[in-house]
């Protein structure tokens, strides 16, 4: 945020635009996921794995259900909370004390964006690829003819 002041960044939490609120949705990808895909955090969507690592679910792990942008919390497949009357219902989280282990890649444009994110950090590629690489032969000149 651009400024330090409590005030103004509740403010735009608050009264902040559906696009600006999807980016706040942001976790951090598992170790597994980082090294694939050269990205550090993607925004929760319905249908990720994502496992709890904070509060009182801590390791808990379950697919997303519902993501509820106005008030900043996703809910997850078998974390619930039974109510006084017996009823059970699913228990509100925010989404930067999760972890994503497992991605929901059925929409192209969440690969292309996957994509844009890793292009700025090259992984390293395997030994093997890089000998690969090396061993790569130069394409042959084309001769010219001398005219005379």
């Amino acid at each position: 945020m651009k400024t330090t002041k409590p005030k103004k960044q509740r403010k735009r939490l608050y009264q902040a635009s559906l696009y600006e609120r999807y980016k706040r949705f942001s976790a951090p990808l598992s170790p597994e996921l980082k090294s694939s895909h050269n990205a550090n955090s993607v925004p929760v969507r319905v249908g990720d794995t994502v496992r709890v690592m904070r509060g009182d679910r801590k390791g808990l792990e379950g697919k997303v259900n519902k993501v509820d942008r106005k008030k900043y919390r996703i809910f997850i497949e078998g974390i619930t909370r039974e109510k006084v009357d017996g009823t059970t219902i699913l228990v509100p989280i925010h989404p930067s004390k999760v972890m994503i282990t497992r991605l929901n890649l059925d929409d192209k444009w969440r690969k292309e964006a996957l994509k844009r994110k890793g292009v700025g950090e090259k992984a390293e590629l395997p030994e093997e690829e890089k000998i690969l690489e090396e061993k790569e032969p130069e394409p042959p000149k084309k001769e010219e003819k001398q005219t005379t």
